[in-house]
């Protein structure tokens, strides 16, 4: 079991950034992959951005080249820096560690104003 808490979320308005963060409560360095997903207001949760031991990462198409995930091992925290936010971007954001099943944080609001 990991915990995961997630910070960093905010109001901000259409073209501005954040960058949230997501602390793990183990070493991060055995968990393969950890995520960023996203769920708004009667919506499914949908994957944002992933990233492996290897520090390969993937992003869903609406946000490549805009968000950015990276991983500090030292520190057990994933970050999702994002930029260029609009207000579609309008989400609970949540962390992922895929290790032993799906663990997740709480989630933290984004809320993008236009």
């Amino acid at each position: 079991q990991v915990q995961l808490v997630e910070s960093g979320g905010g109001l901000v308005r259409a073209g501005g950034s954040l960058r949230l963060s997501c602390a793990a409560s183990t070493s991060i360095l055995s968990i393969n992959v950890m995520a960023w997903y996203r769920q708004a207001p009667g919506k499914q949760r949908e994957s944002v951005a992933t990233i492996t031991s290897g520090d390969s990462t993937n992003y869903r198409d609406s946000v490549k080249g805009r968000f950015a995930i990276s991983r500090d091992n030292a520190k057990n925290t994933v970050y999702l820096q994002m930029n260029s936010l609009k207000p579609e971007d309008t989400a609970v954001y949540y962390c992922a560690a895929f290790k032993g099943g799906i663990n997740w944080g709480q989630g933290t609001q984004v809320t993008v104003s236009s």
